[in-house]
């Protein structure tokens, strides 16, 4: 692991103006860091940030029991959350994955976002689930990286005042936060922080006429960034940059050349080069 490249991915994210980071999600390329890999992650992440935005840990497992242990680890370390991908691949009923929140709310006192996507994990978490998890203590908010905008809304309506909602695609975010979102957990923010960022604050300015700007700008680097499997887009914009090597971990592989071609036009349209 390439920990100075790490910790200077976090000062640049910090700079360009994010309002929270999150280390060990699917951009991070958890699902091929060991276990000790995870946890130094997580824990540099949390001593690079110095407490100047939110730190929020990915620990998602198919595993509920080891989804506690990666929850209780980042309690531990000092994150302000974490962020708890739905069980993939043994694909629970609406009953396990309620039960499998709730043993996690009941494990460890630390904010718990829920994690759907249905692309990746093959379980979709309802909105009549979410809103029996909303009535836990530590179950605040989800990551949804469903797509579905019309479904923001209800779920706003469901879940109640209090209930965080965080795009997990960035292409859809602009909508999801006129549907009442309240920001992303961004891919492309890797790459353009500070675009991004001029985004999500016009959003919060309800200023949406500056916020469609920012869309136009980057809606061509949001669609480039899964032209390959990712994160290997990702990597080799950051790579482009000069801010780290664009190298993956097996089944994971460098993203194909029409990949690249329109990583780098996207990337001119953002202004990142």
């Amino acid at each position: 692991m390439d920990e100075k490249a790490f910790a200077e991915l976090v000062e640049r994210q910090i700079a360009g103006g994010v309002h929270g980071l999150v280390p060990a999600g699917t951009t991070g390329e958890s699902v091929t860091l060991s276990d000790d890999e995870h946890r130094r992650v997580v824990e540099l992440c949390i001593q690079v940030a110095r407490g100047r935005v939110p730190v929020i840990a990915g620990a998602g497992s198919n595993s509920t029991a080891h989804a506690i242990e990666l929850v209780r680890f980042a309690k531990t370390v000092g994150a302000d959350g974490a962020l708890v991908v739905a069980p993939y691949y043994n694909r629970p009923s609406q009953e396990g994955l309620y039960q499998h929140f709730a043993a996690i709310n009941e494990a460890v006192q630390l904010p718990v976002l829920t994690y759907n996507v249905p692309s990746r994990t093959s379980v979709d978490i309802s909105n009549e689930t979410l809103a029996r998890l909303a009535k836990l203590p530590n179950i605040v908010g989800i990551k949804d990286a469903t797509g579905d905008l019309g479904r923001a809304s209800l779920q706003r309506l469901d879940c109640g005042d209090e209930w965080i909602m965080l795009s997990g695609n960035d292409d859809t975010a602009l909508g999801y936060m006129a549907h009442g979102g309240h920001g992303c957990i961004s891919v492309t923010s890797n790459v353009a922080p500070d675009a991004c960022s001029a985004m999500y604050n016009a959003c919060f300015a309800k200023d949406w006429e500056t916020a469609l700007y920012w869309q136009d700008r980057l809606i061509r680097l949001h669609k480039a960034l899964f032209a390959d499997a990712s994160p290997a887009p990702a990597k080799f914009a950051l790579a482009h940059l000069g801010l780290c090597a664009e190298e993956l971990r097996l089944p994971l592989s460098p993203c194909s050349e029409a990949a690249r071609e329109a990583v780098l036009a996207g990337m001119r349209d953002a202004g990142v080069i």
